[in-house]
């Protein structure tokens, strides 16, 4: 079998439960955090120092991929594994958001998307089959379903015919699916819509994939409706399989969906903030380039172990931001990253501890949200 998951602890308080997933790559211990490499390196970072943080696995991007370099040149590279020189497991998405996020650069049909390439404007059209034909060639060890994700908000019409092309679209690439050291997972959607959420739950459920995920949500909306979302779809995914929350990944999300269920989360934020001078806490957000931070010889976070904060102050990073230094966009990755999964684990511990919900109390009462 292409994948395999068992719980293991499971929180008598939440719906917060500890896991393991088999790959052929090796095995991954949720709730996870996994870094995103869109373009098949994750920012600013070599795969050795990615692995140095304790990430287990990666997550590449088929939209770009497919883009560039081809998903052809990579499979006769040996597959992404060889070609980024990352031995640990990959997933891949199936570039469903990626193309809802070219707005009037794509035109929606039942066939698939026809989209306009934002690197040259060629004329492309990404189908459920041709999404599992790239996605085989890369040879991840978790692929994803072709889906439609609808913006926030949306009209209640617009997006039941998104839902319900979903769900036909998830058939077709169960169908056309041929690799069996790959797993295939479901994408929930239904927008903000309870009875919509609830009819996509129960029926990407009930085809059988080996794992599901939650899609159209970290859209612009509220966290509270996402929250909302979440209680109404997690208890209706199987709990022997698991949870993916897609594109979600800052700290108090995290928190907030491993509390509902979720088991997998991954977030571009953590190098994209690093690029623009901004640290992760559990605390909440540092802006390290702020003149504040000047004369401030103490790390990033005092507690933090990674290679960052062992190693370097407030000041410098600051210095090497203030003079775009490409130095400072791989130490602030480092400690985002790391300071992230350290996070999850810290979560994982908790929830094995029984002591998850107080942890989580706890956390909130600490915590500052930054824009």
């Amino acid at each position: 079998m292409s994948l395999s998951y068992r719980v293991q602890t499971k929180c008598k308080d939440t719906m917060a439960r500890t896991g393991v997933i088999e790959t052929p790559h090796g095995k991954i211990t949720t709730p996870v955090y996994m870094p995103v490499g869109t373009q098949a390196t994750v920012k600013a970072m070599t795969p050795a120092q990615v692995e140095e943080t304790g990430a287990e696995i990666v997550l590449a991007n088929t939209y770009h991929l497919y883009m560039r370099p081809g998903h052809d040149l990579v499979e006769e590279a040996g597959g992404l594994h060889k070609f980024m020189n990352w031995n640990r497991p990959i997933l891949t998405d199936s570039g469903g958001f990626q193309v809802f996020s070219l707005g009037a650069l794509r035109k929606i049909t039942e066939r698939g998307a026809e989209f306009a390439s934002h690197l040259d404007g060629s004329k492309h059209m990404l189908t459920p089959e041709k999404a599992m034909e790239i996605q085989q060639a890369l040879g991840a060890d978790i692929i994803m379903a072709f889906d439609e994700c609808t913006e926030y908000p949306a009209e209640y019409d617009r997006v039941v015919g998104a839902m319900e092309r979903t769900h036909r679209w998830a058939q077709r690439c169960i169908d056309a699916k041929t690799r069996k050291d790959q797993a295939l997972f479901g994408i929930v959607q239904g927008g903000m819509f309870e009875d919509l959420r609830r009819e996509s739950a129960k029926t990407i459920a009930a085809m059988d994939f080996p794992g599901n995920a939650i899609g159209g949500l970290s859209v612009g909306e509220p966290k509270d409706m996402m929250n909302d979302m979440l209680d109404v779809v997690s208890p209706l995914l199987p709990e022997e399989k698991p949870r993916y929350l897609m594109g979600v990944g800052s700290f108090d999300c995290i928190i907030d969906g491993v509390a509902r269920g979720v088991d997998m989360f991954d977030c571009v934020l953590q190098t994209r903030v690093a690029r623009n001078g901004m640290a992760l806490t559990k605390r909440g957000r540092l802006i390290v380039r702020n003149a504040t931070y000047a004369r401030d010889f103490s790390p990033i976070d005092e507690h933090c172990g990674c290679y960052t904060c062992q190693n370097f102050s407030r000041a410098y990073i600051r210095h090497l931001v203030k003079a775009n230094e490409i130095l400072a966009c791989t130490l602030l990755s480092i400690h985002n990253v790391q300071a992230t999964i350290d996070f999850v684990r810290e979560i994982r511990d908790n929830i094995e501890a029984g002591t998850f919900a107080s942890y989580k109390n706890e956390f909130f009462e600490n915590y500052q949200e930054r824009k």
